[in-house]
């Protein structure tokens, strides 16, 4: 029961006519990383009441014996319609964050803030384990002012944010962490520990309206706040949409194969395409056929499970 079998995606549902800016689980068809199912019939497995009563963008990161989910604090629907430039000015500086010890049962969930005070929102979070410190370093994107601006009203871009936590109650200073003079958001990492080739790999989204923009990209570097990463692959999947974003990876433990799935948002239904490598230093990444997933399924996280946690969750959590 141990062994590894099966995946879990974790992410929000995109319902402009409906409330689907909670978290819901999808399973993978026995060990499948390429069929998928809604669980939980569909529904939410969790419903913030706190902040803006929405959560988008959600991750999970495991630590010694517990989970944390994190995720974005803003509603766009049904929320207080203020609009995105609104919302990256004046959104919420937290992350609203659960707690588990199995992936069933599940904390009452609290804000944490992350962004500091010249942040106008913080959004698509994402954490790393460092099993050597024990800390996580918690990733995230905000615009960010100078700080005599206390309207946020000047001109921004947003930027990567890094600030670590050992128990998702109290931060560090965050600090900048990608910053390439035009908006970089939805980092995703592959720490050095799980890459064949000991780099860090990042894979985040440039704006694509920026001049040379380089769009979903890859990147490799010695460590996660190194200043030699080096651009793997750029401009990912824009042979199939103009807009795709909320990069998410992981491998396949049957085969070591690679999994890039990016979120496009160019037409309705939206949601995941599917990329892959054999390599992953490569940056060779290229389609998967017969990929299978819900539509408007958004920006979330992939997990390995055990055939244990698989069974688990499937029970708790049925189709």
């Amino acid at each position: 029961m141990d062994e590894p079998y099966g995946y879990l995606l974790v992410h929000h549902v995109e319902d402009p006519d409906g409330y689907g800016e909670r978290i819901y689980f999808s399973l993978s068809e026995g060990d499948d990383p390429l069929r998928w199912y809604r669980a939980n019939g569909g529904r939410p497995v969790l419903t913030s009441t706190l902040g803006t009563t929405g959560v988008r963008d959600p991750h999970l990161v495991a630590g010694d014996g517990e989970w944390f989910l994190l995720a974005t604090d803003l509603r766009i629907y049904g929320g207080d319609d203020a609009g995105w430039d609104a919302w990256t000015r004046h959104g919420s500086r937290s992350l609203v964050v659960w707690r588990s010890t199995d992936l069933v049962h599940w904390s009452d969930p609290w804000l944490l803030e992350v962004a500091p005070p010249e942040a106008g929102m913080a959004w698509a979070p994402e954490a790393t384990y460092d099993p050597a410190t024990r800390e996580f370093a918690v990733t995230f994107s905000s615009s960010l002012y100078p700080p005599d601006d206390v309207h946020h009203a000047a001109a921004s871009y947003p930027r990567v944010l890094v600030a670590r936590t050992r128990d998702f109650r109290t931060v560090t200073p965050a600090r900048v962490l990608i910053d390439h003079g035009t908006g970089v958001i939805d980092t995703t990492v592959v720490p050095a520990a799980l890459a064949p080739d000991g780099r860090v790999h990042r894979f985040s989204k440039q704006d694509a309206d920026a001049p040379g923009s380089l769009r979903l990209f890859h990147e490799a570097g010695s460590a996660l706040d190194a200043d030699d990463f080096e651009v793997v692959a750029a401009r990912l999947a824009d042979d199939r949409y103009a807009h795709v974003e909320a990069p998410l990876v992981f491998r396949d433990h049957r085969d070591g194969t690679w999994y890039l799935w990016v979120d496009q948002y160019s037409v309705r239904p939206q949601g995941y395409l599917a990329l892959r490598t054999d390599d992953l230093a490569s940056g060779d990444w290229r389609e998967v056929p017969g990929f299978s997933l819900p539509p408007d399924t958004k920006h979330g996280v992939v997990v390995p499970l055990t055939r244990a946690r698989h069974a688990a969750l499937a029970a708790a959590y049925p189709p």
